[in-house]
């Protein structure tokens, strides 16, 4: 691995920390950098780790991820509602996951209890170039 790649990763994990959890702590939900590498033998995909924490009845604005991007949800601690496209509205207890395909709408994201925090694991693996991995909707 050379510097280049090493400092590329640091600065974007930087990046994100610096400017997600000003934006999310407004909703009561922190996003934070985990993990960013680039995958060996699969030119131009990388695999991003972040953990987002919501506070008590906190909820994400509905949004999409990137074009590329499919994405691994693990339930880390307390009760997740979740909604992708028009498919079932659930609630996903710690240790349970799901999953994201590219392009898919995250309809409804938010912690399911008003009185427990929640946090979950989100994984995804995405082409090298797509750095905005959320974008809420209009």
């Amino acid at each position: 691995m050379n510097i280049r790649t090493v400092l590329g990763a640091a600065c974007t994990c930087i990046a994100i920390a610096a400017a997600t959890p000003s934006v999310a702590q407004n909703k009561g939900e922190v996003v934070t950098p985990n993990f960013d590498q680039a995958l060996p033998g699969i030119p131009g995909k990388s695999l991003i780790a972040v953990t987002v924490d919501y506070a008590p009845g906190a909820a994400s604005p509905s949004h999409s991820h990137a074009k590329s991007a499919f994405i691994y949800a693990f339930v880390i601690s307390g009760n997740i509602e979740s909604q992708v496209n028009d498919g079932q509205q659930r609630i996903y207890h710690a240790g349970e996951s799901f999953f994201e395909l590219p392009g898919a709408h995250h309809v409804v994201s938010r912690n399911a209890s008003s009185t427990e925090p929640a946090k979950l694991l989100a994984v995804f693996v995405v082409d090298t170039k797509d750095r905005a991995l959320t974008t809420p909707d209009k």
